[in-house]
């Protein structure tokens, strides 16, 4: 067989057996296979250091045990009067803390010793002289590492006989926490504390609520707490002059009880508003939507002008608009318009209302010169009675004495005070709660929760962790604000353990501007446009951001002309300035940058 015969064949058996041979391996090839190399390994690594987690740690378990059983041993083997913490009550040859290296890793052990009460002798305080029943020994025996952990053992210690349970001196501080419903909390954190220097004595998150303290005659500050719930304490005379909780006194071989109330924090979610809003109607003449009435004109592209006939200008024509129905109406504001009005032309407004059958001209005796009609805006409507007029419509009436001109009205609105309230921005006010803890020199209240609060940018903040109480909100004169209502009313507002209350400031002042950004095309609110107001003499300068609405609203202001500048991106910036005297109301309109 020749070598052309041996390729035949090797590449026939190559067929038959389904291989297929390559010169090498590609870039993909080479890609997914490290990949999943990776996968397996990081597999197998992750496996290993579960292991080593698991082997290191049960080799240090194990040795922190034996060694805290070690001391427990140590311990029981001492005198019963030697039992105790040095520097601690009760004192005794015990060190609070040492360290001891076992296999290259450091163990801190940590030694308590305190007293127990325990009416299983048969007496309890007062009856029992001797409330130093026994002792309860605990060893926690700690390591740090890259696989830290503790392990704690607890053993009780008895006296030999009663001779020996009454030579020790001191006393029982017994501390009980309930909930706001009387109910014991499970596991507070109670610390007994030095008065004078704040250092943490003895500590206790007992289960059941409460907890037996052994402590020397002495006087000791308390302090009860848990995550998520209020705290309360003891206070001294360098504090309060009366406190309502003072500090407990231990006495020698006596038993003090003392009991606090804490529950799960609660929170206000506050709204800083003014009572009053602005709403508008207006036209800018794009189409006809929003007229009701039309002769003699043609409306459209912006603007209103004279029907033509022949080439000439067809006088006089008038328009009249669809019927402006406000809700929650409060005062009717003014009418405005812009228009020209060329040499030979005019445009006269008038103002008409609904009488149950027909719409007529408010008389003038409730707005002057509206029969004769208006050319210069604005038009002062505040003193129409909403309630007399709860509804108007707007008119127009065009002429000319020369056909070859027309007047154009581009357009008018109407605004008014509703009873929608505006958000105030950074608003201050004060929060005041019911509970007390204690008295001043002068016998006044000194009450546990007392803040001063500021609204945010939107008129709005939440204040967490508050304790359940009664809570009162009110305003410092000084600010120039004057809390005219609240809702949920009346004050004081209970809050309970766990909720949220939402509560809505109303705040009036003499004077402010209440500013309304909008697109000079289509008319629509113009959000977090940014609005500053600035008097240099009177030393003001504050800039807020719209609302969804495009408004905003400064306030207290000094009765005084300021200068308003307004600017939006992709708008034309806006300078000018404004007279406030009272509740103003401003609307401007942006341009769009081309």
């Amino acid at each position: 067989m020749d070598y052309k015969d041996l390729m035949v064949n090797k590449n026939l058996d190559s067929r038959v057996f389904g291989f297929h041979f390559q010169k090498g391996f590609t870039f993909v090839d080479v890609l997914i296979g490290t990949f999943l190399m990776l996968i397996a390994f990081l597999g197998i690594f992750a496996a290993f250091q579960l292991g080593m987690k698991v082997v290191i740690q049960s080799k240090s378990r194990i040795e922190a045990i034996a060694i805290a059983k070690g001391e427990i041993e140590k311990i029981r083997n001492l005198p019963y009067q030697s039992i105790g913490v040095q520097g601690s009550f009760p004192d005794g040859e015990l060190e609070p803390e040492t360290n001891i290296t076992r296999n290259q890793v450091n163990y801190k052990i940590e030694r308590r010793v305190d007293f127990v009460l325990d009416s299983a002798d048969g007496l309890s305080s007062p009856e029992d002289e001797c409330p130093n029943d026994y002792k309860k020994v605990e060893v926690k025996v700690s390591w740090q590492g890259r696989f830290p952990g503790e392990e704690k053992l607890v053993t009780d210690i008895v006296p030999e006989s009663l001779a020996q349970e009454c030579e020790d001196v001191g006393g029982i501080l017994a501390v009980s926490v309930f909930n706001a419903l009387g109910q014991m909390i499970d596991s507070p954190l109670i610390e007994i504390r030095n008065p004078d220097t704040d250092e943490v004595l003895k500590t206790a998150t007992p289960a059941e609520g409460e907890h037996y303290f052994a402590l020397s005659p002495a006087t000791y500050k308390v302090m009860v707490s848990k995550d998520g719930y209020s705290s309360e304490r003891t206070y001294g005379l360098d504090e309060i002059a009366i406190p309502e909780r003072p500090h407990p006194i231990v006495l020698e071989g006596q038993l003090t009880e003392i009991s606090f109330s804490i529950d799960k924090v609660s929170s206000f979610s506050v709204d800083t508003l003014s009572p009053w809003g602005m709403a508008y109607f207006s036209d800018s003449f794009s189409d006809e939507s929003q007229v009701a009435e039309s002769s003699n004109l043609v409306v459209g592209g912006g603007e209103v002008v004279l029907a033509q006939a022949e080439g000439q200008y067809q006088s006089p024509g008038y328009l009249i608009s669809i019927t402006i129905l406000p809700e929650n109406l409060v005062e009717w504001d003014e009418f405005s318009f812009s228009d020209s009005t060329p040499d030979f032309t005019q445009i006269f407004y008038q103002v008409l209302y609904f009488d149950g059958e027909n719409w007529l001209l408010i008389p003038d005796s409730d707005l002057p010169g509206n029969s004769i009609g208006f050319e210069v805006s604005p038009v002062d409507l505040s003193a129409l009675d909403p309630i007399l007029y709860p509804q108007i419509r707007l008119k127009a009436t065009l002429s000319t004495s020369d056909g070859t001109v027309s007047p154009v009205l581009n357009q008018w609105q109407v605004s008014w005070k509703n009873s929608e309230p505006t958000p105030i921005a950074n608003a201050s006010f004060h929060l005041q709660g019911e509970k007390i803890i204690g008295k001043n020199e002068s016998e006044e209240p000194v009450y546990k929760y007392s803040e001063d609060w500021l609204s945010g940018y939107d008129g709005h903040i939440d204040i967490l962790n508050l304790e359940w109480d009664s809570y009162t909100f009110s305003v410092d004169p000084a600010s120039d604000l004057d809390l005219v209502g609240i809702d949920p009313s009346p004050q004081p507002i209970d809050l309970l353990p766990d909720t949220n209350v939402v509560v809505s400031l109303y705040l009036e002042a003499e004077n402010s501007l209440l500013v309304t950004v909008r697109d000079s095309e289509t008319q629509g609110a113009i959000f977090s446009a940014d609005v500053r107001l600035f008097n240099t003499n009177l030393g003001y300068d504050e800039t807020l951001y719209t609302d969804e609405k495009g408004q905003v609203l400064f306030i207290p202001l000094e009765e005084a002309t300021f200068n308003l500048e307004v600017g939006a991106p992709g708008y034309e910036d806006f300078s000018g300035t404004v007279d406030v005297s009272g509740d103003v109301a401003e609307v401007i309109e942006l341009e769009r940058t081309e």
